[in-house]
C-alpha cells in the first residue's frame, strides 16, 4: 500500500450540525451496488468533503435544500412502509454526524449509508446506528482526487463488524497500481469491491472489451469482485 501520508485538505474541512440541509428526499430503485433492484428512500445530502471528476451531484443547484432537524426528518422519513431501507447519500452525509446520532435512532428502517470513506471519525460517531455500508475507493485517475488511500484504510478499519463492501468507478486512465491497491485493501478488510464503469449520460466512457480486461486484472488479485454498472440510468429512474 502506499505509503504517501499526505491527506488532501479538503478532507479536512468537515463540519458538524445538528441541522441538516437536504437536496431532496425520494423513493426510487437502488441502481448500484449488490443491492441493485431493492427499493430504498433517499436522502440525499448537501455539501461534502471531495470534488470528484464524475461527480452526479448538481452543486449549481446547492441553495435549493430544505433543512431539517432530527425530529422533522424523522417523522417524513417514517411515512414510508414499502421500502427495504433509507439510502443516506449526497454529497458525504457523514458530514452530518452530530445531526445523525440525533436522527438514526428515531428511524424505523434499516439504514443504507452512502460515503466516500473519508471521515473515519465521523462514521465511529454513527456506526451504532448503520446496517449497510457502501464506500467509494476514490481512484485518481477518475476523480482527480489523491492520497485517499490511507483515509479508506482507516474508514474500512472503523467498518469492522458492518455489513460493507466498497465501489471503484473506474475509465481508460486507471494504472495497475491503483489495481494493486484496490485489491490489497479488499484483501486486508475482507470486503467485496463492486467496478463501476464510468458513464457519460447513459454512455460507457470504456469499450466492453476494456471493461472486461480491467475486470479480470482485478481478479488476479482478489477474488470477490463484481462488475455492475449504474443500473438505474438503464432504467431512468432518478
Amino acid at each position: 500500500m502506499s505509503n504517501n501520508n499526505e491527506i488532501p485538505n479538503q478532507v479536512q474541512n468537515c463540519q458538524l450540525s445538528k441541522k441538516a440541509k437536504i437536496k431532496e428526499i425520494f423513493a426510487s430503485i437502488q441502481g448500484e451496488g449488490p443491492y441493485i433492484g431493492y427499493k430504498q428512500l433517499f436522502i440525499r445530502f448537501c455539501g461534502c468533503n471531495l470534488n470528484c471528476n464524475y461527480c452526479d451531484t448538481d452543486y449549481s443547484a446547492i441553495n435549493n435544500y430544505k433543512e431539517y432537524d432530527p425530529f422533522e426528518l424523522a417523522n417524513e422519513v417514517n411515512k414510508f412502509n414499502d421500502i427495504h431501507s433509507v439510502s443516506l447519500t449526497g454529497g458525504e452525509p457523514l458530514l452530518y454526524a452530530d445531526f445523525l446520532k440525533e436522527f438514526l435512532p428515531k428511524v424505523k428502517r434499516k439504514i443504507y449509508l452512502e460515503t466516500n470513506a473519508t471521515l473515519y471519525k465521523n462514521l465511529l460517531e454513527v456506526k451504532p446506528y448503520i446496517d449497510i455500508i457502501s464506500a467509494d475507493i476514490k481512484l485518481e485517475s477518475a476523480t482527480g482526487i489523491k492520497n485517499t488511500y490511507i483515509l479508506h484504510d482507516k474508514f474500512f478499519e472503523a467498518c469492522k463488524g458492518l455489513e460493507t463492501f466498497a465501489k471503484i468507478v473506474f475509465n481508460d486512465k486507471i494504472v495497475q497500481d491503483e489495481i494493486d491497491i484496490c485489491c490489497e485493501l479488499a484483501m486486508k478488510h475482507k470486503i467485496p469491491l463492486i467496478l463501476q464503469p464510468e458513464m457519460n449520460g447513459n454512455n460507457f466512457t470504456s469499450s466492453p472489451d476494456k471493461c472486461q480486461e480491467i475486470f479480470d486484472k482485478f481478479l488476479m488479485n482478489c477474488s470477490d469482485v463484481r462488475l455492475i454498472p449504474q443500473v438505474h440510468k438503464f432504467l431512468n429512474v432518478q
